[in-house]
């Protein structure tokens, strides 16, 4: 009897667990088609995950060579809404698996919303827009061989003692 009433404990466990996942996964970039054609090569080496709340869309774009991450990386910043941040962290990122320690997130509003036009209209809440965390090992993806833009807010969350913004 006892056993039974394990078994019965567990399955009912599982079940509600399964019904609380954070992330739907996608191995595939499944960005919209109005993206630079320039970031078509990636779709098939990038991951989708759709979550955690609503159902945002985030593409995670990973790079194992530096000259690979710095032809992306203009194109990247055309993604990006106009005024939204960029998030600096450092490797390695469950977003990619432990494949790389280098990469990009890229952040999108939930399916179906355009974002919106300047990051000053978001007023703080990034989720509107099309932002971007960069995922730097200081090889592939090293801050001293790409420009960041001047216009945009940067968010460092590499350090362990804060957050220190430009």
């Amino acid at each position: 009897m006892k056993r039974a009433i394990a078994i019965c404990a567990a399955i009912g466990l599982i079940s509600v667990y399964s019904l609380f996942a954070d992330y739907g996964v996608v191995n595939r970039g499944t960005w919209p088609d109005d993206w630079p054609k320039e970031l078509e090569t990636l779709r098939e080496k990038s991951r989708t995950l759709e979550g955690p709340r609503q159902p945002f869309l985030n593409y995670a774009i990973s790079f194992k060579a530096r000259d690979e991450f710095e032809a992306a990386w203009p194109h990247l910043l055309k993604v990006k809404t106009k005024g939204a941040p960029i998030v600096l962290r450092r490797g390695p990122s469950f977003w990619f698996e432990n494949e790389t320690n280098a990469g990009v997130y890229v952040h999108t509003p939930p399916k179906g919303q355009v974002p919106v036009a300047h990051g000053k209209d978001a007023k703080g809440n990034w989720e509107t827009t099309n932002y971007i965390e960069v995922i730097v090992d200081g090889e592939i993806v090293d801050l001293n061989r790409i420009l960041l833009p001047p216009d945009t807010p940067i968010i460092d969350e590499r350090f362990k003692d804060g957050i220190r913004r430009r």
